[in-house]
């Protein structure tokens, strides 16, 4: 993979600064235009994804379409079918003491844009988000990650092929081609990856106070409460968790259980994780021989610690592979619920009351997502209304992400900001409050000093009335 250096970088970041400022009266038919060259782009190059998320990931291809290709394709139709309303100035409401006076929120690109990338879902968290910022009438760099490098150079020659530089330009490298691009004075930069490579982008973003979009992780808790269907809860977790070979940051983290299911859910989950997975080419790989690694000491510290393997545990160093691992009696103080696992390996613990539960998942960072089974309403409210998280779905796991109406991002450590649809069209855009007065006598002059009887009256009346 051939990296930029750095005056390449800041070539290449000049140019998307300077036509940055051109861009900001793009029309929509302009960036409509440019949402189509790219959909036509990765519909007629919709096998060279495929073949290239394989040989980072191992992927299947059909989950390469379902995870990486639709999504992207959504985001797109999305934006395409709302962006004129999504543009149109949006009037703002008046009062009595602004009589005569239109206002309206006016959105305009916040300029030059860094989009560093991760590797899990490379296509799509690299994509996803530079549909959100042409939709708003942004230029780009984006970043992606050096460890899914056969998608990265894919990414480079589909924007070489459809962008001007200036208008999309596409930066290879890894943490010193990173480091230069955080150097320089972006308006805006979206990063998706750990909480801990977060606090250093929010770092550098600081500097010339640029805005952020901080799509993070962390450790997302799953609760399975008596109520539940616990077949169709199996199925569903069985999914989240295995797909990418659990290298997914919304994927259920761990497992509470009640008591009185533990067992019954256990066996489904045994029995839903081989229907779906058994098939090793329905089952991807390990991104890197560190990460499997980091994954078999993660195991083994739980197993050290009295953890049992009620299925799978299986580990290919040679071939990158480690197979879907469900973990019982495992303690707090292991490393797998700790750290965030981002693997498939998936620690099971019981529990006889909800508040032990709330009170041990309030005690910890604020989770991307939770995830809680139940057909008992109370038990959904007290999850929803005594936890924060980023976001939560109810008897299910994963499915929010794709939803085209949602927010999606974390809380606090789990990630600042929104993305998606129109919620990534509003993360791109400076919201512009303009105010349009009539001259002449306005209700402001009726408060100008002076200050007369009259008008301290007047200033009265409206601090208790207005």
């Amino acid at each position: 993979m051939d990296t930029a250096t750095q005056s390449e970088i800041r070539d290449l970041f000049e140019q998307v600064k300077r036509h940055s400022i051109n861009q900001r009266n793009s029309s929509l038919s302009e960036r409509k235009a440019r949402l189509n060259m790219l959909e036509d782009w990765i519909m007629k190059h919709r096998t060279e994804i495929h073949e290239a998320v394989h040989k980072d990931l191992q992927k299947p291809y059909e989950e390469t379409d379902l995870t990486e290709v639709f999504v992207v394709l959504s985001e797109i139709r999305k934006a395409r079918k709302n962006l004129k309303q999504w543009m149109m100035p949006k009037p703002a409401a008046s009062s009595i003491t602004y009589l005569g006076t239109n206002a309206e929120t006016f959105y305009e690109p916040k300029g030059a844009c860094l989009i560093i990338a991760p590797w899990n879902y490379p296509f799509q968290l690299a994509i996803g988000p530079l549909v959100s910022a042409i939709a708003a009438g942004n230029t780009v760099i984006i970043k992606p990650s050096e460890f899914s490098e056969n998608t990265s150079e894919l990414i480079l020659r589909m924007c070489t092929d459809i962008f001007k530089p200036e208008e999309v330009g596409v930066v290879l490298g890894a943490v010193k081609e990173s480091q230069e691009l955080l150097s320089l004075h972006f308006d805006h930069i979206f990063f998706t990856g750990s909480p801990q490579v977060g606090k250093i982008v929010m770092e550098a973003a600081s500097k010339y106070l640029a805005s952020v979009t901080l799509e993070l992780g962390g450790k997302s808790p799953t609760i399975v409460d008596r109520s539940a269907n616990i077949k169709d809860a199996a199925q569903k977790i069985a999914w989240g968790k295995w797909q990418n070979a659990g290298q997914v940051c919304i994927a259920p983290d761990y497992l509470f259980v009640h008591e009185d299911v533990k067992d019954k859910l256990i066996e489904e989950l045994v029995v839903q994780s081989e229907k779906l997975y058994g098939n090793k080419e329905m089952y991807g790989g390990i991104i890197s021989r560190h990460h499997h690694n980091r994954i078999n000491d993660l195991m083994a510290d739980a197993i050290d610690k009295g953890a049992n393997i009620e299925f799978g545990g299986k580990s290919d160093r040679d071939n990158l592979r480690f197979t879907p691992t469900l973990l019982s009696n495992v303690t707090k103080d292991t490393r797998v619920m700790e750290e965030e696992i981002f693997g498939p390996i998936l620690p099971l613990m019981t529990y006889t009351e909800l508040d032990h539960v709330v009170d041990f998942i309030n005690q910890k960072p604020k989770p991307l997502a939770l995830y809680v089974f139940a057909k008992n309403k109370s038990v959904i409210n007290k999850v929803k209304k005594s936890t924060s998280s980023g976001m939560m779905t109810i008897n299910d796991v994963v499915v929010q992400f794709a939803h085209p109406n949602l927010p999606i991002g974390g809380v606090n450590n789990s990630g600042i900001g929104k993305a998606h649809g129109h919620t990534g069209f509003i993360a791109f855009s400076n919201e512009k409050a303009v105010v349009k007065q009539r001259t002449g006598f306005t209700m402001a002059k009726t408060v100008y000093p002076p200050y007369s009887a009259f008008k301290k009256f007047m200033i009265d009346f409206m601090v208790k009335y207005f």
